[in-house]
This record gives C-alpha cells, structure tokens and sequence, in this order.
C-alpha cells in the first residue's frame, strides 16, 4: 500500500472524536516530557503554548452557535478553556506546576474514549 493510500484510508477511518483524542494525547505527552525532563515556569513554554493554543481552539469553536454540541457540553468547555489559559499563566511564571493541566488534559481524554476504556479509533 503506497503511503498516499495509507493517508487515504486514515482520513476515512477517522472520526472528529479520534482526532480529538489523538490531539490531546500529543500535547499531554508534551507536557509530560517536559515536566519529567525537570523543566518548570518559562522553561515550559513550547509545551504550554500549544497546550493553550488547543484549548483556545476548542473554546472558539464551541462559542459557535452552529457548533452541534449541547449547550450545556460547549459552556464547559469553554469554562475550560478559559481556566486553562489563566492556570497556564500561573504554572510559566513559576507558581504552580504543569501537574494540573496534565490531570485535566487525562480527564478530558478519557472522556473522548469510548465506554470501554478504548482510544476512539483512528
């Protein structure tokens, strides 16, 4: 299978929910690193900005009206999102660590996946 084909079937294997988890577990596992390489407060920054780039994402599209999410769903979200951005603030300045945006990140991710435990597939 020539690697266009294989790019191919991804793409139609993959639904916004695995997309969804795939991102999460990227940048978790950014995170983690980071912090497990010893890293803290600016030392942090690559891993928080694309941390808080994704949540930003996640909040502008729930503040969508068209978005298809139930509203209680969305507004969650972007509570999130919004708690992310200011705990990110705390965590580069050397107040807090990178622990709690990990544990919200898993708890989101976990989410994501299926009853089962599974990863949504990809």
């Amino acid at each position: 299978m020539s690697v266009n084909a294989y790019v191919r079937a991804q793409k139609v294997a993959s639904t916004p929910r695995s997309t969804e988890y795939r991102l999460m577990s990227e940048v978790t596992g950014e995170m983690i690193a980071a912090r497990d390489a010893g890293l803290t407060g600016v030392k942090l920054a690559a891993a928080l900005h694309r941390n808080r780039q994704v949540w930003g994402t996640f909040s502008a599209l729930c503040a969508d009206s068209a978005n298809a999410l139930p509203a209680e769903l969305r507004a969650g979200i972007i509570s999130l999102g919004l708690w992310v951005d200011r705990y990110t603030s705390l965590v580069i300045t050397g107040r807090d660590t990178i622990d709690e945006l990990i544990n919200v990140n898993r708890t989101v991710m976990g989410g994501l996946a299926n009853e089962n435990g599974a990863v949504p597939a990809a």
